[in-house]
């Protein structure tokens, strides 16, 4: 049976950092410069992008 998601809601909560690299843009996870939240974030994406790769590829 398959389930079907008509509504998505995100919730986000922005803090800023004391850093001096608040500026920058990208990068990777691995990265010791990336927040918690920013980490999280990218996990999220990427599961995101690999279920809807799965399923293309049915």
């Amino acid at each position: 049976m398959s389930i079907e998601v008509r509504e998505l809601v995100i919730k986000a909560t922005i803090v800023p950092e004391n850093s001096n690299s608040a500026g920058s843009a990208g990068g990777d996870a691995a990265n010791n410069n990336v927040s918690p939240s920013e980490a999280m974030i990218n996990a999220c994406v990427e599961k995101i992008l690999e279920i809807i790769k799965d399923k293309h590829g049915r």
